[in-house]
């Protein structure tokens, strides 16, 4: 019956950074605002869209006129009374600060506010004079600072987009959300429960005042939602034996033992990510709603999962219009604690920084019918490693059913293919193992037109640029340690074993 049920609204099971890779029908069926995006996605610059992400500024020349100079963008949020914008502006007076552009709009998060983004010009020691003055004053909710024009400027191209180069700068990615999870369409099952729904407003409000380096906000969680996780862990525990790959199986039972994963107790995401660092050093943070592909995969390129923390309705607890802790912490996380996963998911994010939108939405493409749809073959038999399928009942039946169509994954046919939220995949797409999808990411991934290459430094938690000859040394000299270190323990094992 449970499968049945499951046939006839199967779960789309989407990762937070897939969902804008789709048509604009969707999102007018989701009834968001195409012009509230356009705020969030995009500044509008001289009548014409930017194809930025959210507040992030247009790559542009430097005013040649003042020293040091470049253009940066800050936002913030002020109470929603008059004079509040007349106080806060007058600080950029005062620092000499000079805006180019200005905007404003209701704030998504707290009713009684707005949200300003403010264009202007300054030196960095100038703009982080006005930070400290804005913050006393106002919530600053994000920034850009001139360092990252100058490394777009240093890269040769002015439409490279903005990319985070440190990892406490998803904090402006995670909060760019383009859909909150106190939004609910009116076919949502939990559309009509005021209860839930400020329960939803709760998840968004831990979310949105997260910032990197804190502990996760631990939940405590109502009996109504631990019972919810227990039906979705109890049904999906006995399908799993038979019908996800060894790495999932295998780290399941570890989740089990260290991080309460259990049919009568929701698993905190704290205690989670404490467990993947440690495995495969990924670590989660707590998502307020649907992020754009390209800061869903930013996160990614630093080995950090962006991760939902509200359940599913109680009314239908084998399906969800939308990812919730159930997909995350049953489908995606099992398989972040196995290190060549962790790595074929931070290779994807890495070859996103700085790509067009085109090749970001290949990217996201493919890391929808892999990370979230794929299937491997081990010991001769289908298995599922993508989360969308492992977290629901009746396409993962389905997925490894004669009924399923299946073909060879191959990046460059599969970024094509359409990508299906509402039903059943038209088709599903095998790897022979994780390094055989890794290994077709990476050729993939040189197809793509950018004027550098980055390089992750997990010392410094930061993406370096390859852009010239001494940066690419700089990376080499790394290396060479590690070689040498190689070379020892090979001259050692040879020399014990009288080779």
């Amino acid at each position: 019956m449970a499968s049945s049920h499951v046939m006839k609204k199967p779960v789309p099971r989407m990762q937070p950074a897939a969902m804008m890779m789709f048509s604009t029908k969707y999102w007018s069926r989701r009834g968001l605002s195409l012009d509230s995006a356009m705020f969030d996605q995009q500044r509008h610059r001289g009548g014409q869209m930017s194809r930025r992400p959210s507040f992030c500024p247009i790559n542009e020349k430097f005013d040649e006129s003042r020293e040091d100079s470049g253009k940066t963008a800050v936002v913030f949020s002020l109470k929603n009374e008059v004079g509040g914008l007349v106080k806060a502006l007058k600080i950029f007076q005062e620092k000499r600060v000079n805006l180019n552009h200005i905007e404003s709009r209701p704030s998504t998060r707290v009713s009684d506010e707005v949200d300003i983004l403010a264009d202007c010009s300054c030196s960095k020691a100038e703009f982080n004079e006005l930070l400290q003055l804005l913050k006393d004053h106002v919530n600053v909710l994000s920034f850009n600072t001139p360092a990252h024009v100058w490394a777009e400027e240093a890269a040769g191209e002015d439409d490279v987009p903005w990319f985070p180069m440190k990892i406490s700068e998803l904090d402006r990615c995670s909060q760019r959300v383009l859909m909150y999870g106190s939004e609910l369409d009116a076919d949502h099952p939990g559309f009509k429960d005021e209860v839930y729904r400020q329960r939803r407003k709760f998840f968004v409000e831990v979310a949105m005042n997260y910032k990197h380096g804190q502990p996760v906000p631990r939940i405590d969680y109502t009996p109504e939602e631990v019972r919810t996780w227990g039906v979705v862990f109890r049904e999906l525990s006995k399908l799993y034996p038979t019908h996800a790959c060894r790495e999932h199986v295998k780290n399941l039972p570890l989740l089990v033992q260290h991080c309460g994963y259990r049919e009568d107790n929701v698993p905190q995401l704290e205690d989670v990510s404490v467990f993947l660092r440690e495995r495969s050093g990924f670590t989660v943070r707590p998502v307020a709603g649907y992020l754009s592909p390209r800061d869903f995969l930013a996160g990614l390129a630093f080995r950090v999962f962006n991760c939902t923390q509200y359940i599913r309705h109680s009314t239908d607890p084998l399906y969800t219009p939308e990812p919730d802790a159930c997909h995350e912490l049953l489908g995606h996380v099992p398989l972040l604690a196995d290190p060549r996963f962790a790595q074929f998911s931070q290779e994807i994010g890495l070859a996103s920084l700085g790509a067009s939108d085109d090749d970001v939405q290949k990217l996201a493409t493919c890391y929808f019918f892999t990370i979230e749809f794929g299937l491997c073959k081990q010991d001769q038999q289908l298995r599922a490693y993508g989360a969308g399928l492992l977290s629901s009942i009746g396409e993962l039946r389905h997925a490894l059913s004669d009924q399923a169509c299946v073909k060879t994954f191959d990046p460059k046919t599969t970024c094509n293919q359409e990508c299906l939220i509402t039903t059943f995949q038209d088709v599903y797409f095998v790897s022979e193992s994780f390094e055989d999808a890794k290994e077709k990411m990476r050729d993939f991934a040189k197809t793509i037109k950018r004027p550098f290459s980055v390089y992750y430094n997990p010392y410094t938690q930061s993406v370096d640029l390859l852009k010239d000859t001494r940066s690419i040394e700089a990376v080499v000299l790394d290396l060479r340690s590690d070689l040498t270190t190689v070379c020892d323990a090979l001259a050692k094992m040879n020399t014990y074993m009288g080779i």
